[in-house]
């Protein structure tokens, strides 16, 4: 074998690959050849659970290695299999149950798939299966916003069907083989510091406009596309401020979060924060109107039509322009039709470098998932489809462009 052979024939980074208890394990060795596709190296271990819908045969032959197990983490062996298997550039917790979620958010260690994630040291990917009420449920989605909180990923879980006993439809399939292949691809790829000892400022989530002091008019807007930016933009050395509306997200590590409700509060924060800022990247889905008058006391009910006064809120990617400078701004636009010709006449409008537009009617984009698909456009017109890629990834373009602008913008 030539030198030049065996550096191509050696995995460039490894894989840990947990299998849960579900009926998706079955997709497991698509997931396994995938990955052993990218040339990377591939450890698997399957849960009890796990084997009661595949057999550690299929698993091995796809994974070309053994198969780690809670019966051969006691076989008496020279190492601690546990810490062996942790040893990986990354992990991913497919066909995830609520146990599994349960037992790493509460930092369990009593099989080898708990134990081996509480050693893992790089990105951690879960990704969920299971029926929708499970899923939907208080207790399993505190379990995930803990593991968010320390920087696990996650991918789905999708809408569709799942189970053979008439679950019907609903949100709890777990994400093909392919997407999760293209996932673990992107937490491994070596994170850029080209945004350090610059200032990035996000703001992210809904408004809150009340009506009276129990009622407001606001949108369904999770967030997640703005805590995506601010993570990205920190990973890459970037001080990072976060203005961000009501959201279930918790802090990001790392970053300046300022809370706020209405678009007069969000309004004043991130112009006080962009006033040295060299990037600002406005992803709140600001609420256009505002009461009026806001009642002091909640209103009764009434018997018939009822009219509200509103006024038009602050245009605050607008105001950030007309004062740009040299900072990067950047603006997101929300469109049914028409969308690149509204999104480029509202980037030259407004003085935007560049803006990203959203379909919120596209399957796998509305509100709230963990995916977008957007088009990148530019003043004058031009513009750039992106495919549907996790958020992550859109942040992760997003800067490259800034990163872009902003150098040309320095003079030679």
């Amino acid at each position: 074998m030539t030198d030049a052979t065996a550096a191509t024939s050696s995995p460039t980074s490894s894989v840990l690959v947990i299998v849960g208890g579900s009926m998706a394990a079955v997709k497991a060795p698509s997931v396994l050849r995938r990955l052993r596709e990218q040339d990377l190296g591939v450890r698997v271990i399957a849960t009890p659970a796990a084997l009661a819908f595949i057999t550690e045969l299929s698993l091995s032959t796809a994974a070309d290695g053994p198969v780690g197990t809670d019966q051969h983490w006691f076989e008496a062996r020279p190492d601690a299999l546990h810490l062996t298997h942790a040893r990986v550039d990354a992990a991913v917790v497919m066909s995830a149950s609520a146990e599994l979620l349960a037992g790493a958010a509460g930092g369990h260690a009593n099989d080898l798939a708990l134990a081996t994630l509480l050693s893992v040291r790089g990105p951690v990917l879960w990704v969920p299966a299971m029926n929708e009420a499970m899923w939907r449920s208080p207790a399993v989605q505190g379990n995930v916003e803990r593991l968010r909180a320390w920087g696990h990923a996650f991918l789905g879980p999708e809408v569709g069907a799942f189970g053979t006993r008439g679950e019907g439809t609903g949100t709890g399939r777990m994400a093909e083989p392919e997407d999760i292949a293209a996932r673990v691809l992107e937490l491994l790829r070596p994170v850029k510091r080209d945004l350090a000892g610059l200032r990035v400022v996000v703001s992210a989530g809904p408004t809150r406009e009340y009506l009276d002091p129990v009622r407001f008019i606001s949108n369904p807007s999770s967030g997640k596309m703005g805590f995506a930016v601010a993570e990205e933009a920190r990973d890459r050395g970037a001080d990072v401020t976060l203005v961000t509306g009501p959201v279930t997200l918790s802090d990001p590590p790392g970053v300046s979060t300022v809370r706020i409700e209405s678009a007069l509060e969000l309004r004043d924060a991130v112009v006080a924060a962009a006033q040295d800022a060299d990037i600002v990247v406005m992803t709140a889905a600001v609420a256009d109107y505002r009461a009026a008058t806001q009642a002091g006391e909640k209103q009764a009910k009434v018997a018939g039509d009822v009219t509200i006064h509103l006024t038009p809120n602050p245009d605050i990617l607008l105001e950030l322009g007309a004062a740009k400078g040299q900072r990067v701004l950047v603006g997101f636009a929300m469109e049914t039709h028409a969308g690149v010709e509204r999104a480029a006449a509202k980037a030259t409008r407004k003085n935007a470098d560049f803006i990203l537009l959203n379909y919120p009617t596209r399957e796998g984009t509305a509100f709230g998932g963990d995916d977008n698909q957007v088009t990148l456009v530019w003043p004058g017109g031009r513009h750039e489809d992106w495919p549907r890629v996790s958020k992550r990834e859109v942040a992760r373009r997003l800067l490259d462009e800034a990163v872009r602008v902003a150098h040309a913008r320095q003079p030679v």
